[in-house]
C-alpha cells in the first residue's frame, strides 16, 4: 500500500512540474507578444532635410519617416549629394531613445553640426544645420502623431 501512494504522490509532483513549466512558458509567450505589439505601433517621428548646395543656389526638400538615414556621395546613400568635398558615405541620422542623432561615419573631411565638429553621435534639434563639405542640410522635426 505504502508503494501505491509514493507512485501517486510521485505522479502529482510531475503534473504540478509540468503545469508550472507550462504556465511560465505560456506567460513568457503572451510577454512577448504584448511587446511585438507594442514595438509594431511605436511612431517614428517624421524628419525632413532641407538640402543647400554650396555650389548651386536652389534648395530641396525630403521628408524621412525611416529610423536611419545614411548622406553621402554614393548613389545607394539615402541623401545622394554630389560634392566631391563630401564621402561614399559621409554621415548617418539615427532615431532611438526618443530621439534624432547625427553621426560622422569617419568621413574625410568631417561633419559639422551649427558650424561645430561632429565628434560623437550628437541629438539633433528642430533647426539644426549639418555641414557636409559645402553642403547643408537644415533640420525640422515633426511630432509623432
Amino acid at each position: 500500500m505504502s508503494g501505491l501512494i509514493v507512485l501517486a504522490l510521485r505522479l502529482l509532483l510531475a503534473l504540478a512540474l509540468y503545469g508550472f513549466l507550462g504556465w511560465a512558458l505560456y506567460t513568457l509567450w503572451q510577454d512577448t507578444q504584448r511587446e511585438a505589439k507594442r514595438v509594431a505601433t511605436r511612431r517614428i517621428p517624421g524628419i525632413n532635410l532641407t538640402v543647400r548646395s554650396g555650389s548651386e543656389k536652389t534648395s530641396s526638400s525630403r521628408h524621412f519617416l525611416q529610423p536611419e538615414i545614411v548622406l553621402g556621395r554614393d548613389p545607394i546613400c539615402d541623401i545622394y549629394i554630389s560634392d566631391e568635398t563630401v564621402s561614399a558615405r559621409h554621415a548617418r541620422l539615427t532615431f532611438h531613445h526618443g530621439q534624432w542623432w547625427v553621426e560622422d561615419l569617419n568621413s574625410t573631411n568631417g561633419t559639422r553640426l551649427n558650424q561645430e565638429p561632429v565628434s560623437q553621435p550628437t541629438v539633433l534639434t528642430t533647426g539644426d544645420e549639418i555641414g557636409l563639405g559645402a553642403t547643408q542640410l537644415i533640420v525640422s522635426l515633426s511630432m509623432p502623431i
